[in-house]
């Protein structure tokens, strides 16, 4: 189906924001800018059917990028499959990690004091059933997105990192974006599910007077 909705504009901030670069395999080091998959998992946090996809037009920053380093603590240990496999299959079994064991220190690159406005828009998928259409899901994100409403509180890359949101109607001036015009290299566009295995795809960054245009992204796996 080729059923879209209008474009919207969402304004997201936060005191601070990390989209991992993939290519750093301990440290925590962000993208400068938010990546488009962090962008569409916010609207899907406001509003997610099966029957519509969201796609990002455009990402505007709205404030100058700032860092601020850090160290954190994680957890550096995961259940494996096959110790849960087992204890379902017994009935019992030590599932349990132990934090003091497993802790790891780890320093972490983070933006802080962000502010995007994401353009986006929705389309209808082949899920979609006789009774969705493209204003019943126009109207419903409108509705949680004025209101605060989200199925799971948005974040910036981490779930320690909220999204603050709010809803630019239709008939608002346009914003204004940094004055920043800036190379950022590869960056990971979003992750293909089409195949036997997820795989990620990226593209070539540019942002241009502080917008990050996506209408036209040629994407590379």
């Amino acid at each position: 189906m080729n059923e879209r909705s209008r474009p919207f504009r969402l304004r997201v901030y936060g005191d601070n924001a990390c989209f991992t670069r993939p290519e750093m395999k301990v440290e925590r080091v962000s993208y400068e800018v938010m990546t488009p998959s962090a962008a569409r998992g916010i609207l899907e946090a406001i509003l997610w059917k099966p029957a519509i996809r969201w796609r990002i037009l455009q990402i505007d920053v709205m404030k100058p990028i700032r860092w601020e380093s850090i160290r954190r603590n994680e957890v550096g240990s995961i259940i494996s499959a096959q110790t849960a496999q087992t204890a379902m299959k017994r009935g019992r079994g030590s599932l349990g990690i132990y934090i003091e064991d497993a802790r790891q220190q780890r320093a972490g690159l983070l933006l802080r004091d962000v502010e995007y406005v994401i353009h986006a828009y929705f389309e209808m998928t082949e899920k979609a059933g006789a009774e969705d259409s493209v204003t019943k899901f126009e109207q419903m994100f409108i509705r949680r997105a004025q209101n605060g409403q989200c199925y799971h509180r948005p974040y910036f890359g981490c779930r320690e990192f909220p999204v603050h949101f709010e809803f630019i109607p239709q008939n608002a001036p346009p914003v204004q974006p940094t004055d920043l015009s800036k190379e950022l290299g590869w960056m990971l566009y979003d992750i293909d599910y089409s195949g036997e295995e997820p795989m990620p795809q990226f593209f070539h960054a540019r942002l241009k007077r502080g917008s990050l245009d996506l209408r036209e992204v040629e994407v590379r796996s």
